[in-house]
């Protein structure tokens, strides 16, 4: 059965082949689109940003909100003077705060931006995804399409790429700049774990494709049978994200691999497995492992331990492309939750992880996948030995370094090079940041967007245009019920930004005691 694009029609539902075959006929624009995009001319093009956040995490409404707010660098975009972007988020954005991003842009009038940008929302608070608060809404879907006055020239930007997001490609008319949802079991810990084997990437001991205690228990016996001193597991769920649905399992003391104890052993080890959030329990963890499926795999120790990522993307043309290095900042009781990273990664290690990462790369080029993508790392040493990277995860999806690192991008006009792991703006300025969505405490929470931007500006803390460095804030909707936010501290040397990030604490701190009494 064949589908022409002309007969996908608002708030109609699609048949599997039917839409698959439309899906890939709307991809196929994103070719001429990446071209002319490629060549900085001047043509029209509409940008449609739709930053849902598709994961189990426990988060307030506000929270939820700072997420799809975290993507508001996208309105950098709004640099190229015939650039329209549509903005879509699940509440209307605080008009103080698109303001603060229009002031950033270099180069540009601001009211002239302003009149390029539309803002849509659905106005509904719940934690549904924000997608499927769009596909429910078909009148809402219509003046999306409105705002696009050419869909040859236009493309979908989403945060993830399920089904929910492409069959919002479908019924909008426009491509989608993201992995195809065909290619999900690739990202997953088990479809990962089977690239990195089949790439010759080194990765920790392991197995994958776990769907029970049971398949958990004989996995462990296993992989003790093979390293008899094992420690440490981690547990991983298929579909977690940011250290959510990791579980620590310790393996000390434990009877002899092999031993008639050595089961019981490791069930009872399995029920004390500790979790980095307190908000996980039990049997919830192990609901969602039997549905989900997973792995466990050997947690990777050594005296001097770094956990470093690799962002790539690969374009509509097929080529592969490395776009940076981070270290990442990790926190929790058992150090697997992301809070934060320093770009870019350590040059000890930055190339090395960068060689292993473009084996992934090329797979899944050669796959078919379109779009950003990062490989996680762990990387050990001990004294006198050289740096052993393993990889532990793909994300087929943008991430908690990506935010950071294009708004240095936009605002530098700046270029990484994966030769020499560096970073360097136009003068030749080596560019560095340190950046954090995990910038809260209970006292914040008197403080508003609107008092933050006082702050930085009396404190000198604003991101100076002229030499390129200072804090640049997100997230900030989550500060009066949350006490969160985040931001990015850009300076000429890692010792700067690190500097710049410890002082904005401490005067956010000091602001915000003074404000309470």
């Amino acid at each position: 059965m064949s589908i022409e694009l002309q007969e996908i029609e608002p708030g109609i539902a699609h048949p599997s082949d039917a839409a698959n075959q439309a899906f890939d006929q709307l991809q196929q624009k994103l070719i001429p689109l990446w071209k002319s995009i490629q060549n900085f001319n001047q043509d029209e093009q509409t940008i449609v940003i739709v930053p849902s956040f598709a994961v189990d995490l426990p988060l307030k409404g506000s929270e939820l909100q700072a997420y799809e707010e975290r993507f508001l660098f996208l309105l950098f975009l709004l640099r190229q003077p015939r650039a329209r972007v549509v903005y879509i988020t699940s509440q209307e954005i605080h008009p103080s705060v698109v303001d603060y991003y229009l002031s950033l842009l270099p180069g540009v009038i601001a009211s002239h931006a302003r009149r390029r940008l539309f803002l849509v929302s659905p106005l509904d608070a719940s934690t549904t995804p924000l997608t499927k608060k769009l596909l429910a809404r078909p009148r809402l879907l219509q003046q999306i399409r409105d705002l696009i006055p050419d869909t040859e020239r236009a493309h979908l930007v989403p945060f993830s790429t399920t089904d929910d997001e492409k069959e919002l490609s479908l019924r909008l008319g426009i491509p989608m700049y993201g992995a195809d949802p065909k290619f999900f079991p690739l990202g997953t810990k088990s479809g990962c774990r089977k690239i990195f084997a089949e790439e010759g990437v080194a990765h920790p001991i392991g197995e994958e494709n776990l769907r029970s205690i049971d398949e958990l228990i004989s996995a462990i016996a296993r992989m003790r049978g093979r390293k008899p001193g094992l420690r440490q597991v981690i547990v991983k769920q298929n579909d977690g994200v940011s250290g959510f649905g990791n579980a620590l399992v310790n393996l000390q003391n434990l009877p002899a691999p092999g031993s008639d104890q050595e089961r019981v052993a490791i069930t009872e080890r399995i029920h004390a497995m500790q979790f980095d959030s307190p908000a996980v329990r039990y049997d919830r963890y192990i609901s969602g492992f039997q549905e989900q499926g997973g792995i466990v795999e050997e947690r990777i120790m050594g005296e001097q331990f770094c956990s470093p990522s690799v962002q790539m993307r690969v374009t509509p043309l097929g080529n592969v492309e490395l776009l940076s290095t981070h270290d990442q900042l990790l926190g929790g009781p058992e150090g697997q939750s992301y809070l934060g990273c320093m770009f870019p990664a350590n040059p000890d290690y930055a190339l090395l992880i960068s060689q292993e990462a473009k084996k992934v790369g090329e797979r899944l080029g050669r796959e078919g996948v379109i779009g950003r993508f990062a490989i996680d790392f762990v990387v050990v040493r001990s004294e006198g030995t050289d740096w052993e990277p393993y990889a532990i995860e793909l994300n087929l999806r943008k991430g908690g370094t990506t935010h950071p690192f294009l708004t240095l991008q936009f605002l530098t006009d700046g270029t990484y090079n994966p030769d020499t792991a560096l970073f360097t703006a136009p003068s030749g300025q080596r560019k560095f940041f340190v950046a954090s969505d995990h910038i809260e405490s209970e006292k914040y929470r008197v403080l508003t967007s609107d008092d933050l931007f006082d702050i930085l500006v009396r404190r000198k803390l604003h991101f100076d245009q002229s030499r390129q460095t200072g804090i640049v804030c997100h997230m900030m909707t989550a500060l009066p019920e949350c006490g969160r936010m985040g931001f990015t501290a850009v300076a000429d040397s890692m010792q700067e930004a690190e500097a710049m990030y410890r002082q904005a604490i401490q005067i956010l701190d000091e602001e915000a005691s003074a404000a309470s009494v």
